[in-house]
């Protein structure tokens, strides 16, 4: 049965939470982090299996101690207040026509649809989400726990579609060690568990993690323990500690992305505090009167831009373009490697400029002053980034607002100045309100184009491994930012007092004299802010060094190859853990934000070719692969696909 059948669907193999570790003559295969990305590979298992493994006995073992489906980072356990950053029909756990991989397609519902099966009386869903499932049309964010209850039943129909030889075991257990040799069985150790779980193959899709403290926030968090202040350093914001932050207080932020967003929700909203409709019919603010005074900066000073609030219509930019497979063949083969910056920035840059003024000329071509042909023709010959190709641009172009200018979108604070913290907050307000307005209109639909390209290019990336944190910050600076509803929210608290824009060039120092925090900005000279508090709005950065996950640290220092970034290599075809000489684990593989594999989420948009999914579909088969040749007893073995 298909994930789209509207017949009841059958329910999962039993999943004792504790069996024996090995039943003799069955292949094991044990997945730590039943998340998203875990949930994906079990589907992707399901679906080659046929093909690869037939009906040969398998037990699957799945450890995590959060509930299977949405794992950590999307269980349900978390307040309804905190939403999605992408539109329902923008998500999906189901691969498409567009997905270039092996195995076959299996599509099935994106996060609208499932929801409008739910309304209408098809699929059942927990009881408390039904007002909320019931306002979400394809255009709304849904609340995480609504994502959670989309994956929790995405993953019941992954278990159900697997073969009747195949059994899921669930261990609700941390995983804090793989051992075994490289020609022979592993073995997975369990928290609080003296008997490890025997496995064949091991994969870790561990999902984003907590991590030790950098030196600064380190030193950060000594002077606040000796100067009796509060410090919460890089955290998921669902988890950090807020109640330490005090009504009225003065609390300074550092982070201006989703973290932030997370952290303004729980701190005005979560504390009592409403939205009214204003005059205008824009939100204002009524506090509690139990909210921190939130001052925040960044090294942007900015938020991220607002996600894009219309779809796209006619005819779309033919991508990749200038940095597709050719182009990173051609770098993955160059002897001395290539720099980032140096070498694929710029092809990236002309793939975005390309799909920005292909939508130019396309959908808006009384805004140009060239013959379209013509255009392409000099743009494709003219060097990225050089001074012939922005001498093109300005002639074709003649409005500075209809030019792709990667710069002053990535800083748009660059080199600007304000007189005093006042003037700021006018300014920055006008930034936000003019960002809401432009991604709100379609007649600026290149920024559209653009995301477009951004997500191919990300799709070209995971070949080339680690490209180190500017570009992933620079992506979600552009692509991932949130719902234009937070935004004008955001405007609501700037207005109320409630939050306070620090600027660009952000600067917080310990003040040991005056026993505080101290910031200061690039934007506003002179200004300094001083709190006896300090919030790291930021994910902690996933690193095999820094990591406080034991299992993966265990593995890195067993021999596993980091990049330079600290990631965890892998290889980039199917997933196989590398060693510091380069070669793949035989027995051990790995997915996720933690690999140098990354991509740009668990689930993904419809008709993108998601590189988590291509990803999920290489290792599944070579999970089966192995296992066919040689862990299943030869009488089970079915024959090569």
């Amino acid at each position: 049965m298909s994930a789209t059948d509207h017949a009841p669907h059958p329910a999962p193999p039993p999943r004792p939470l504790h069996p024996p570790s090995r039943v003799p003559d069955r292949p094991a295969v044990v997945l730590v982090g039943a998340g998203p990305r875990g949930t994906g590979l079990i589907e992707r298992i399901a679906a080659n299996a046929p093909e690869l493994y037939g009906d040969a006995p398998l037990d699957l073992h799945l450890v995590d101690p959060y509930p299977p489906g949405g794992g950590r980072v999307w269980r349900r356990d978390q307040s309804p207040l905190l939403w999605m950053n992408s539109t329902a029909e923008d998500v999906t756990m189901f691969t498409d026509a567009s997905v270039e991989l092996r195995g076959p397609v299996r599509p099935g519902p994106s996060l609208a649809e499932w929801a409008a099966r739910v309304r209408a009386g098809e699929l059942s869903a927990p009881r408390e989400l039904a007002g909320a499932i019931r306002g979400l049309g394809p255009q709304g964010f849904a609340g995480r726990q609504v994502q959670s209850a989309y994956l929790e039943w995405v993953y019941e129909q992954a278990v159900a579609a697997l073969p009747p030889g195949v059994t899921v075991h669930e261990h609700r257990r941390r995983a804090v060690r793989v051992t075994g040799p490289r020609g022979g069985p592993q073995q997975v150790w369990l928290e609080g568990d003296p008997t490890p779980l025997a496995a064949d193959l091991v994969v870790l899709a561990l999902g984003h993690l907590d991590a030790q403290p950098p030196p600064e926030q380190r030193d950060l968090a000594a002077f606040a323990a000796r100067h009796h202040l509060t410090y919460l350093p890089s955290d998921f914001t669902a988890d950090a500690g807020l109640d330490a932050l005090g009504p009225g207080e003065p609390v300074l932020v550092r982070g201006f992305g989703l973290a932030f967003v997370d952290l303004m929700v729980l701190l005005t909203e979560g504390r009592g505090g409403a939205y009214e409709a204003g005059p205008d019919g824009e939100p204002v603010y009524r506090p509690s009167g139990k909210e921190p005074v939130l001052y925040v900066g960044s090294r942007r000073g900015v938020p991220y831009h607002s996600k894009i609030g219309y779809t796209y219509r006619g005819e779309r930019p033919p991508l990749p373009r200038f940095f597709g497979p050719a182009q990173v063949d051609e770098l993955l083969a160059r002897p001395g490697g290539y720099d980032f910056r140096r070498d694929v920035w710029p092809l990236i840059a002309k793939e975005l400029g390309h799909a920005h003024y292909h939508r130019l000329f396309t959908a808006h071509p009384e805004r140009v002053r060239a013959d379209r042909a013509a255009f392409e023709e000099k743009y494709a010959a003219a060097e990225p980034l050089g001074p012939d190709l922005r001498a093109l641009v300005a002639a074709a172009v003649p409005d500075p607002a209809d030019r792709l200018d990667l710069d002053a979108l990535d800083r748009p604070l660059e080199g600007v100045r304000f007189p005093g913290a006042d003037a700021f907050q006018d300014g920055l307000r006008g930034y936000i309100e003019a960002d809401l307005a432009r991604r709100h209109d379609p007649a600026h639909s290149p920024d559209l184009a653009v995301f477009l390209a951004l997500l191919s290019v990300y799709g070209q990336l995971v070949r080339l491994g680690d490209h180190g944190p500017w570009w992933h910050g620079f992506f979600s600076h552009l692509a991932s930012g949130p719902p234009g509803p937070r935004l004008r929210q955001l405007l609501a608290l700037s207005r109320a007092g409630v939050v306070r824009f620090l600027g660009a060039g952000t600067t917080v120092t310990a003040d040991p004299g005056r026993g505080v925090f101290s910031a200061t900005s690039e934007s506003v000279p002179g200004v300094r802010v001083e709190a006896r508090a300090l919030v790291e709005a930021r994910l902690p950065q996933p690193t095999v060094t820094d990591t406080k996950d034991a299992l993966l640290r265990g593995l890195y220092d067993d021999g596993a190859a980091a990049t330079g970034s600290g990631l965890l290599a892998v290889d980039p075809g199917d997933g196989r853990v590398l060693d510091r000489d380069g070669q793949p684990h035989p027995r051990r593989f790995a997915l996720g934000p933690h690999t140098d594999a990354r991509a740009s989420g668990a689930f993904a948009r419809p008709r993108t070719n998601a590189p988590a999914f291509r990803q999920n579909d290489a290792t599944a088969r070579a999970l089966l692969r192995f296992l066919r040749a040689h862990a299943v007893p030869e009488p089970a073995r079915c024959p090569p696909g």
